[in-house]
């Protein structure tokens, strides 16, 4: 470890290798009662958004995992289970674990199912939070499949017309192969900014910009810890609240999970087993125009994007600094750094 230049307007901190990061997150998840397996997918799902830049799914979580593990709004000792299926279609419980492990069981499925039927979807219910969706969509278009992911999240956004927090900030994440080229990535919130980004800010005691969020009266804030109380204002406007309604539906009403409403909020210790849903679907392309034609359309759009000065693909800034904190290491806070090693416990100090 060594010391970092401030970054981002984030105090100066450490530089931790991403192999310690995934250690300490790993023995933290242990302490605070994940089994094995759940403690390593989720440490390696953690590290992987920190890396990406995605630090508000990153490692700024771990704590409130453990807190979750502990208190029971988590179970630990859960195994994911397939418990419908038929053809492509595959419907998962979490059992009330952590997501990490039912995300993964639920990418064997895909992988499994797209071989016979070109098409497979898998829907994840009693579920919890599941960080960075770009993941699990990136791996699988890693193997060839166009994947498209959604989640629902505890309520933080009014339904269009209404003022009440009714609807989650609803990630959606879509990934498409490329030929002898890293898949295109696209992962965004349906709220002006995803809530783990206000997360961070109120942890790092730094405001937020105006547009982002409403106090608990409702009125405009940049004061991070007051929008966590309040509500996420949605991307687009109407639009966006309606898009997060179907993400809501797709989430929920296919899986039997609980809707945003019905989950406590993630930024409370206290609060029930949120019981969320997933759903991801994958398409192999050699099941339609066929897989060379598919890479050819793709890179006829990619060519002609980027012969234009000053064009970026989604997901290229998340692939530079990936390669760099590889490299280099991660930038934590010392704040950070020091409650990553607190929540690894003795022996990690």
């Amino acid at each position: 470890m060594r010391d970092a230049a401030a970054q981002n307007g984030y105090p100066i901190g450490m530089i931790l290798s991403t192999t310690d990061a995934l250690t300490l997150a790993t023995a933290a998840l242990r302490a605070a009662g994940a089994a094995p397996a759940m403690a390593e997918a989720t440490a390696a799902a953690l590290v992987a958004a920190e890396a990406m830049g995605q630090g508000g799914h990153g490692l700024s979580r771990l704590a409130m995992y453990c807190a979750f593990l502990r208190n029971g709004r988590a179970d630990g000792a859960a195994l994911p289970a397939v418990v419908a299926e038929r053809g492509g279609a595959v419907l998962i419980s979490a059992n009330h674990g952590l997501a990490y492990p039912a995300l993964l069981l639920a990418e064997s499925e895909i992988l499994t199912r797209t071989k016979t039927h070109g098409i497979a979807c898998a829907g994840i219910t009693d579920s919890h939070h599941s960080g960075a969706m770009g993941l699990p969509v990136a791996r699988l278009a890693g193997a060839g499949l166009v994947a498209l992911a959604f989640t629902n999240s505890p309520a933080a956004m009014p339904v269009p017309g209404g003022k009440r927090p009714l609807l989650g900030t609803n990630p959606i994440a879509a990934a498409f192969p490329r030929r002898g080229a890293a898949p295109l990535v696209i992962d965004l919130a349906l709220s002006a900014v995803a809530r783990g980004r206000v997360m961070k800010a109120a942890q790092d005691d730094v405001p937020i910009p105006p547009g982002w969020a409403l106090d608990a009266e409702g009125v405009p804030t940049t004061n991070a810890k007051a929008a966590l109380g309040g509500a996420m204002l949605a991307m687009g406007g109407e639009k966006g609240a309606a898009l997060a309604l179907v993400v809501e539906l797709l989430c929920v009403a296919l899986t039997g999970a609980a809707f945003g409403f019905e989950a406590d909020s993630f930024f409370s210790d206290e609060g029930n087993q949120p019981r969320l849903g997933h759903f991801l679907l994958a398409v192999d392309p050699g099941a339609m125009a066929g897989q060379a034609v598919f890479l050819d359309r793709i890179e006829a759009l990619v060519g002609t994007a980027t012969a234009e000065p000053g064009v970026r693909l989604p997901g290229e800034r998340r692939q530079g600094l990936v390669a760099k904190a590889a490299a280099e290491g991660l930038v934590l806070t010392e704040a950070g750094l020091a409650s990553l090693r607190r929540l690894a416990g003795p022996g990690f100090g």
